[in-house]
């Protein structure tokens, strides 16, 4: 099969987030082949290159001033240093929007239209531009003018209270996600909003304001945990590693470690309990299917949880693997790009980076087979592609360029 270009060449971004949610939907974004012109604060730019250690190494292994943080969310994308509260500043940045497809912000709400550059003033020199906001609570609303950050949203939005140890074991109580899960979510919604605006564009000819609250996006993505409320008017409670509509599904302890166990239907139930010598719990009516699973867990899993005990978790995962029961080891970091699978799938590479000369980055898991995603570069410096963007973008002289560069 010929290799075409990646699926969004030829459309240009204009990048004025920082921090996680909206860089992580506009590098979606660059991965898809869009140019991606980021502009930052010059002298110290997206707050999260400060967020280190680490930081990403040299050829020799020293540290570089580019925190880890930083390059984790901004690959393909070109760093345009200019100072937004400037009217030369703002000026520019109404150019570039002038020649772009798609905006994307998250600054506070009303906050860019004293620079002549939210949407209302935007769309009247770009009707067909598509403009995303992306806040903590949305544009609407008693919160909207509230800041909103990812921690703060993952307690409001329900989701500490359904993660972590059940609250009468020890350990219990509220626990966070381990990466920041609203703001991911919410760049992974805001693309998806931004592809499908971008495809309505084609038939009216006009872009159109995208409103995406960090708030929202976390209530949305509590997926079966929302009906579970709604169904009952229960609302669902701290699990730990259990699941509150399969069983068994959770971390079991073996003789030598820990691995997980999820059962989702009760043919995979019947070929689980011949593995782990106890057949006859896949006849008793207490546990046949699902269902009565649920209702008699606290009968059930105490059970399997001896007899989970009795060999070591290599047995238990190759077994349960002859069995076409879905199992896993609990891996560590180093452990997941160590692992075959995610080798095979080649989830880590290497790009050009302008202070590092390579850098390691995460790859896109995205697969086109026809338009595949497009890796240009890393992270970039601060200000890297400013006098290029000037120049190829907005057409300023090389004295123009220089003056401005030099006030910085």
């Amino acid at each position: 099969m010929a290799i075409r270009p990646a699926p969004l060449t030829g459309i240009r971004v204009l990048d004025l987030t920082r921090v996680l949610a909206g860089p992580w939907c506009t590098q979606n974004l660059a991965d898809l082949g869009a140019e991606v012109i980021k502009i930052e604060r010059p002298g110290s730019g997206d707050d999260t290159r400060g967020w280190g250690p680490p930081y990403v190494k040299d050829q020799n292994g020293h540290d570089t001033t580019e925190a880890a943080y930083y390059a984790s969310a901004n690959r393909n994308k070109l760093s345009v240093a200019l100072d937004i509260a400037s009217e030369q500043g703002a000026g520019l940045i109404r150019e570039l929007a002038r020649q772009c497809d798609i905006l994307v912000e998250n600054f506070k709400v009303g906050g860019l239209r004293k620079y002549g550059l939210d949407y209302e003033s935007i769309k009247e020199i770009n009707p067909a531009l598509i403009y995303c906001s992306i806040t903590g609570f949305g544009q609407t609303g008693p919160y909207a003018g509230r800041p909103g950050y990812d921690f703060m949203i993952q307690g409001m939005g329900g989701l500490m209270s359904i993660t972590g140890e059940r609250d009468d074991l020890p350990g219990g109580g509220p626990q966070k996600a381990g990466v920041a899960v609203a703001d991911l979510m919410t760049g992974m919604y805001s693309t998806v909003g931004i592809l499908a605006a971008l495809h309505e564009r084609t038939r009216s000819g006009l872009g159109q304001y995208i409103d995406m609250a960090l708030l929202d996006c976390q209530v949305a993505m509590l997926a079966n945990q929302n009906l579970n409320y709604m169904t009952t008017g229960v609302a669902p409670k701290r699990a730990g590693n259990a699941h509150q509509n399969l069983v068994p599904y959770q971390v079991f302890t073996a003789a030598d470690g820990h691995l997980i166990v999820a059962v989702g239907n009760d043919s995979q139930f019947r070929a689980y309990s011949r593995v782990i010598g106890r057949p006859g719990l896949a006849e008793d009516v207490r546990f046949m299917t699902n269902s009565n699973r649920v209702i008699n867990r606290e009968v059930l899993v105490p059970m399997l949880v001896e007899a989970m005990k009795t060999q070591a978790r290599d047995y238990w995962l190759a077994e349960l693997e002859k069995a076409g029961v879905p199992a896993g080891p609990i891996n560590t970091m180093d452990q997941v790009y160590q692992d075959p699978q995610v080798q095979s799938r080649g989830m880590q590479i290497s790009l050009p980076h302008g202070s590092a000369g390579q850098a390691p980055v995460g790859a896109s898991p995205l697969r086109l087979s026809g338009s595949p995603v497009n890796y240009r570069h890393a992270a970039p410096l601060l200000g890297e592609h400013t006098e290029q963007v000037l120049r190829e973008r907005l057409g300023l002289s090389e004295a123009e360029i220089q003056q401005l560069v030099g006030r910085r």
